[in-house]
């Protein structure tokens, strides 16, 4: 069904070249290390981090759009995104993951012409989430596709908390994003949205 939704919008999505992104303070604060704990213990449940896999066709079509081969899944959990990936696109890919939770892969993240944001932002800590975007923003030289669940989670931390900390609507999150990107496609779906953006230029 997304695959139709999808199918399309993508012929005049991608028609405008990637601009550079500009650049942020890598060295900011992107989560606190209770949270960072409250993640990995989260990450042990083999059912937390599964949304990746049903946005992998939305991924595979833009990057296919593209001619892309190369991905960066910033917040990448256990690397789902890039498993379902692997099934649905021919070789070469590469991926690179990104997630602070994830002891390997808690490097800052390098830049790349196309990165995915699979389920994350409404994880993040609202103190934090303008650092997390002005490093997504660093990051992405060319296209991203971003997904938001506005709602809550199914799940709780272990501090009671939802694990959807930040609950707002479109109305508040695409300002976020148009500050920092070139919006390119936005879309609602029943409990959230995604978009497609465009670095912007410095």
């Amino acid at each position: 069904m997304l695959a139709k939704v999808l199918s399309s919008c993508f012929r005049s999505i991608f028609s405008k070249p990637p601009l550079p992104a500009s650049i942020s303070d890598t060295n900011a604060p992107l989560m606190s290390e209770d949270y960072r704990r409250m993640q990995q213990e989260l990450h042990k449940n083999p059912d937390y981090g599964v949304a990746s896999v049903g946005y992998a066709p939305l991924v595979a079509q833009v990057m296919k759009a593209r001619g892309i081969t190369e991905l960066l899944d910033y917040g990448a959990g256990k690397g789902r995104l890039g498993m379902t990936l692997r099934e649905q696109m021919q070789p070469p890919l590469t991926i690179h993951h990104y997630d602070p939770a994830i002891p390997e892969w808690s490097a800052p993240a390098e830049s790349c012409a196309f990165v995915a944001c699979i389920d994350v932002l409404e994880h993040i800590e609202p103190h934090h989430i303008d650092n997390v975007l002005d490093d997504l923003q660093r990051v992405t030289t060319g296209v991203g596709v971003f997904t938001v669940h506005t709602g809550p989670a199914v799940k709780v931390l272990s501090d009671g908390r939802n694990a959807h900390l930040i609950q707002q609507p479109p109305a508040w999150w695409l300002p976020q994003f148009m500050s920092r990107f070139d919006l390119v496609q936005f879309n609602r779906m029943p409990q959230g949205f995604w978009i497609v953006v465009n670095a912007r230029s410095a």
